[in-house]
């Protein structure tokens, strides 16, 4: 095929798989839920096709924009849709693009060699969830339009003007009667997957603006990513929070079998493993065989290294796997033509042919970077030593807590008042602050359903502990055996079996206050870096006690924020009297039952992930070592604070 032929982006490149009559009928099958999650999925659906469009070689610069009525409109300056008349269709190919499911440019290898969309259903979906949307194309000198409404068009493609400027640009305002729980857009999680986006294709500049808020000066809110190092300046982003082990970062680019594979990474002088891994721009959470080739080159390059340089001769025991990414944060990106996804969600990586490409780029580079620099050389592997004694350490203290599970009344804790209801599904558990609160807690309940675990202070930082400490931690081995998860495997200790969980809510009930908030902040670290399966599926939540009472008379009201207060003041008269919670201890247990723990009235907030680098950058600098970046976050996001030096 002539170079021609394989750059010329027209409508015959288009191919129509299948209609959309279905997607507002069953939207979560496509694009995964229809709340906030779905929400912002539809922008990353057409930020998706530009960015395919900058894989190809045709862009370079992505603008998203939030107007003010939460509606978005994405341009880029891409090689715009194909406009002429498709010839199965018979219409024009914008409008296949926009009103047919599975349609696009993706489907002809010719003109896209990789694509990014999780689900491949693209701008349609979007098209057909949206209540109205406006497609506007400047291609080949003429710009042409059309409008449609829930997803039908309102006329043909026209053109509407003459241009010098090539792209897409498309406003949609999601349909209100399909995203029921909310149609208001969060910048933060928009900005953190442009700004993701940004280092996992370097060279494209991204722009957000905000026409909801204004600057200081009163202009629209706008940020800009771009990066010039990828995933090198990724992960330096990711790790800004920790302690750097090694002088730079370990990085390297190239094909591997006709695959393009890039990997950054760096130690640090912590005890998590942080891997990330992406597909075409998709972040595969689940892993795969990507995952499983840097694995393998990493243990094996390592491994041969240390054998060779004598560094283990004195190391009495096994050296793991798992001991060699401890203090690692890595990330893997990988450029594949066809995908294979398989996994519950659809983002594990099957393509067998992946494994050994990545491995043998991992092992090249490493190889070089270890001969290189011995003096890192020798300090990744001292971490290696040390981690490996640290997992002997921790399989003891592993054993200890299923030794206690098997001896305990019935393997559960002294501490825990459970429910007499057995079915997971229908059972829930409150992680209560304090003996004090856990006994109202215990009092005001239904003891049917709900099972109450009262925690003593503030549990363990695991952020900044090693795992035999975790494990050796009497309010975290409480956790884990009330819970009934098993712990780990020698293979990866922090590996969950969730087939004995036997609750299937587990509500994190602490006081309103700085020290409430902290120990809430302690269990999720908890959760995130020792059981985020059971954050991943959707068990972990945070209840919402009130902060006030209000009463005048006979008349009583809650309030859950100094605004609510004041508008139930105001709409008492005067007169009132109002009480500050400073504690759930300060409540009896029908008033604890009332507010926080009926399911009729309480409000729980679901804790969930939308992006696992963000979350473990996050925690990293909220519960790390490094004072100045958590400092930062508090003088920005604390509305009421003191800060100590």
């Amino acid at each position: 095929m002539s170079e021609e032929k394989k750059h010329n982006y027209s409508a015959d490149s288009i191919q129509a798989l299948e209609g959309m009559e279905h997607v507002r009928m069953r939207p979560s099958m496509y694009i995964g839920d229809v709340g906030v999650r779905g929400l912002h999925h539809l922008v990353y659906e057409v930020v998706d096709n530009s960015i395919d469009e900058a894989l190809a070689g045709h862009c370079d610069r992505i603008d998203v924009t939030i107007n003010e009525d939460n509606s978005i409109t994405t341009k880029d300056n891409g090689r715009g849709i194909p406009v002429g008349i498709h010839k199965k269709e018979g219409v024009s190919a914008l409008e296949v693009v926009m009103t047919k499911i599975g349609a696009g440019g993706k489907f002809d290898k010719d003109s896209y060699k990789v694509s990014g969309g999780l689900h491949g259903v693209g701008v349609s979906c979007v098209n057909a969830l949206s209540d109205h949307l406006t497609a506007t194309v400047h291609k080949d000198g003429k710009i042409w339009q059309q409008e449609y409404e829930k997803g039908k068009t309102l006329y043909p493609v026209k053109t509407i003007g003459e241009t010098d400027f090539n792209g897409t640009i498309v406003t949609f305002l999601p349909d209100k009667s399909i995203f029921q729980q909310t149609t208001e857009y969060n910048y933060d999680t928009l900005a953190t997957r442009m700004r993701e986006l940004a280092y996992l294709n370097k060279g494209i500049t991204i722009t957000l603006t905000d026409k909801r808020n204004k600057d200081d000066e009163g202009n629209d809110a706008c940020e800009t990513f771009h990066s010039t190092e990828g995933l090198s300046e990724f992960v330096k982003y990711l790790d800004s929070t920790r302690e750097q082990l090694t002088a730079g970062v370990i990085a390297m680019e190239g094909e591997k079998n006709g695959i393009p594979v890039e990997v950054a990474m760096v130690y640090n002088t912590s005890y998590s493993e942080n891997l990330h891994s992406y597909v075409n721009n998709i972040n595969t959470h689940e892993g795969g065989t990507h995952l499983s080739g840097f694995r393998r080159g990493l243990t094996s390059t390592l491994k041969k290294y240390a054998d060779e340089s004598g560094l283990l001769k004195n190391v009495k025991f096994e050296i793991a796997g798992d001991d060699f990414r401890e203090g690692l944060t890595a990330i893997i990106s990988v450029k594949v033509g066809e995908p294979q996804f398989e996994g519950q969600t659809k983002t594990k990586l099957g393509n067998r042919e992946v494994t050994s490409a990545v491995s043998q780029a991992v092992s090249e580079m490493l190889t070089d970077y270890l001969e290189e620099n011995p003096n890192d050389a020798k300090t990744i592997v001292q971490k290696v030593i040390l981690a490996a004694q640290a997992r002997h350490a921790a399989r003891k203290a592993r054993e200890m807590v299923q030794r206690k599970t098997v001896m305990s009344i019935g393997g559960l804790p002294g501490k825990l008042s459970d429910c007499s209801e057995t079915d997971p599904a229908q059972c829930e558990i409150f992680l209560v602050e304090g003996d004090s609160a856990g006994g109202t807690a215990k009092q005001g309940r239904d003891r049917n359903f709900q099972a109450i675990l009262p925690l003593r202070g503030k549990i363990l930082n695991v952020e900044k502990a090693m795992q035999h400490k975790v494990f050796e931690n009497e309010e975290i081995k409480n956790m884990f055996t009330a819970l009934g998860v098993s712990i780990g495997t020698e293979d990866d200790p922090r590996e969950l079996n969730l087939s004995k969980l036997r609750y299937h809510k587990v509500v994190i009930m602490c006081d309103a206050d700085v020290d409430g908030s902290h120990i809430a902040t302690l269990i999720l670290t908890f959760f995130f870096r020792y059981m985020r399966e059971m954050v991943e599926q959707g068990y972990i939540y945070i209840a919402t006690p009130p902060l006030y009472l209000v009463k005048k008379g006979q008349k009583r009201e809650y309030a859950w924020d100094d605004n609510q207060r004041d508008l139930i003041a105001q709409k008492m008269g005067g007169g009132v009297n109002i009480q500050r919670y400073k504690g759930l201890g300060e409540m009896n247990a029908e008033q604890l039952w009332d507010t926080t723990m009926n399911p009729e009235f309480r409000t729980l907030r679901q804790v969930v992930i939308d992006s696992g680098t963000e979350a473990d950058r996050v925690f990293s600098m909220l519960m790390g070592d490094e004072v100045p970046p958590r400092r930062e976050f508090i003088e920005k996001n604390a509305k009421y604070a003191n800060i100590d030096a």
